[in-house]
């Protein structure tokens, strides 16, 4: 997606050893308009897989979930990092590592929101390594859920996540493919 290449390159940073900072249109201050382009152009390449329901992780998964679930006119649910009170005491739980964190966060879905005979797309800023994604596939999966897609606005094709997630045998969509992040530049995929 050309919009959304065009602010990488203008606003992105290479912080270096593969992360990407895109905190002032995507995880830090949203881009609503810009999201709503992007969950426009993810819902219509995943219109036929029927889902019902988008998957993503708290919280810079929260906006193209949300902008994607909208334009195909079904729900949304996110996995949290912490649990908080409201939750109740049995819950879809799994451990995934975090590139920008540098350590294990939690990833924790309520099952009042994620069930069995769901068809779940999974929605994301980032797809990496895929580890992340993973996380969210073995909580829908815990659910008794299908997973029928995977999106995310930014793929990193040199860390490896679409290989990781090729098992899944469902559709995965990137709106902007990064080939190289080598020597302080970010180059695209054609």
């Amino acid at each position: 997606m050309e919009a959304l290449k065009q602010r990488i390159l203008k606003e992105g940073r290479n912080l270096g050893n593969g992360i990407l900072k895109v905190d002032s249109f995507i995880n830090h201050q949203v881009d609503a308009c810009l999201m709503d382009e992007c969950g426009k152009e993810l819902a219509r390449r995943f219109q036929g897989v029927g889902a019902t329901k988008v998957l993503t992780a708290e919280i810079s998964g929260i906006a193209p979930a949300l902008t994607t679930a909208l334009h195909l006119g079904i729900p949304v649910v996110y996995a949290r990092k912490h649990k908080p009170i409201t939750m109740p005491d049995q819950v879809y739980l799994t451990l995934t590592p975090s590139h920008t964190k540098g350590r294990t966060v939690e990833l924790i879905v309520s099952p009042e929101y994620l069930a069995g005979g769901e068809r779940v797309l999974i929605i994301d800023d980032f797809l990496a390594t895929g580890a992340t994604i993973l996380g969210l596939v073995r909580l829908a999966e815990a659910a008794g859920a299908q997973i029928v897609g995977v999106g995310a606005l930014i793929e990193k094709t040199f860390e490896g996540g679409r290989q990781a997630l090729a098992y899944l045998n469902v559709p995965i969509e990137s709106l902007a493919r990064i080939r190289s992040m080598d020597n302080n530049t970010i180059t695209f995929e054609d």
